[in-house]
């Protein structure tokens, strides 16, 4: 008897180059053929899912995520945090390394892989790129991806240092693997806490200035051109959540001149403006901040155009208790995982035109191909069974208090999505049903 079979349904596959009706059956955790309608008649399996109406397409991958474990498991914990995933239709999430203590180490890292934190999607994860995340000295790349380390990165810290971002960056480069930076000089945002324009003057709040996310990236290109010239490497520089027209104008610029840098923009950082914060609304908090409009309209031009390699959520619980603080106080970050799908359509393709073949293609076969992922984002036989099944043309409106996350932070309470997950399916298990 099959495993699952997927009948009825608009196979959308930006990997394989296919956009048409198809039945598709998963065996063995894999995809193991594909037929157009009516090719599998006869064929029973254990799990039928009729996708008349719906589109299928390879599960949604993030490369940003904070699941909070170990150490802050009253926020999130690895099991909470991908039932979220698997809810927005995501089957692979890479997990930051800001937990508590620093996940630096092959025995850290092996912790929060093992099958035991029950995980309901794919997990993978990227280590701290400098011990502690403090800067310093860079961990052991070698041996932490060979214990299964995609990449690595000082999330949530940039690092400032010179020579050891030069480090990490000849280092990756030996291994084939990114090093994914938080681009903020933090020497110019001490006591920021939202963008600098007029909204912060309004609020009496410290604004952090676009010159600081910009003059990271500049800074870590410049590094890339020394080691192509001097060493004869071509490193991979993953910038995080780019979020100014600055920045992205500079990554559009060393694309254009060959270097190998990818970047990702997050679904609030082309929904929202600075503006959504209102009267000190802490959901709507978060570093890099929400910005101008003319940012906003810069990240969706930079998706539209190519620049941007992937959107990945950032998600970052927190509980309720620490986002009912002052302003300032409060810690950044909010929730998206359950969000993510519904605002890229609303917002890129409803909006602005884009085609749900490459939105899909910024959330799966884009974001695999960053960090390597063999056999994910594409639905090609052969692969991995990853799928998301969903309605395009459903509207409906997300509810913070139905979120699979232990937390509710989210600028998106009550908020207007278009598609709706209906099925997310990982190695061939249904992990989610709407």
């Amino acid at each position: 008897m099959s495993d699952v079979l997927i009948l009825n349904g608009r196979l959308v596959d930006p990997a394989s180059g296919v956009d048409a009706e198809r039945d598709v059956l998963l065996q063995h955790g894999k995809v193991a053929a594909i037929e157009t309608p009516g090719g599998f008649k006869g064929v029973k399996a254990k799990e039928m899912i009729d996708a008349a109406g719906m589109i299928v397409a390879p599960g949604l991958v993030d490369v940003h995520v904070h699941l909070r474990e170990p150490g802050q498991t009253y926020k999130e914990s690895i099991a909470t945090g991908t039932a979220a995933a698997a809810a927005g239709g995501f089957t692979s999430v890479v997990a930051m390394p800001n937990t508590v203590p620093v996940n630096d180490s092959v025995a850290g890292l092996e912790w929060m892989l093992d099958v035991a934190r029950g995980a309901s999607v794919k997990l993978f994860a990227m280590p701290a790129a400098t011990f502690g995340s403090m800067g310093g000295e860079i961990t052991d790349f070698h041996e932490l991806a060979r214990a299964g380390a995609v990449g690595f990165t000082d999330d949530g810290k940039p690092v400032l240092q010179d020579e050891v971002m030069r480090e990490a960056l000849v280092a990756a480069a030996g291994i084939g693997v990114p090093v994914s930076q938080h681009a903020e000089d933090t020497r110019l945002t001490g006591g920021c806490s939202m963008n600098a324009g007029p909204v912060a003057f309004r609020l009496g709040l410290r604004g952090m200035t676009v010159e600081a996310e910009a003059r990271i990236v500049g800074r870590d290109i410049q590094l890339l051109k020394d080691i192509d010239r001097h060493e004869g490497l071509q490193p991979h520089l993953h910038v995080q959540h780019v979020s100014t027209a600055k920045a992205m104008s500079l990554i559009r610029e060393a694309k254009a001149a060959g270097l190998h840098v990818t970047c990702e923009v997050a679904p609030h950082h082309f929904t929202l403006t600075d503006e959504a914060i209102g009267d000190y609304k802490t959901n709507a908090k978060m570093n890099p901040p929400l910005r101008s409009e003319a940012d906003r309209i810069a990240m969706i031009a930079g998706l539209m155009d190519g620049t941007v390699d992937c959107i990945a959520t950032d998600h970052a619980p927190h509980a309720l208790f620490e986002k009912e603080q002052e302003f300032e106080r409060a810690p950044n970050g909010i929730t998206g995982l359950e969000t993510a799908l519904g605002l890229a359509l609303r917002v890129l393709h409803k909006a602005h035109g884009m085609r749900i073949s490459r939105v899909i293609e910024l959330m799966s076969a884009q974001p695999a191909g960053i960090v390597s992922l063999e056999g994910r984002g594409t639905l090609k036989v052969g692969s991995f069974a990853d799928v998301v099944v969903f309605d395009p043309a459903a509207e409906w409106n997300f509810e913070a208090k139905q979120s699979k996350s232990k937390s509710r932070n989210t600028p998106f309470d009550g908020a207007g999505m278009v598609g709706k997950v209906i099925a997310t399916i990982c190695e061939g298990r249904v992990v989610y049903r709407g």
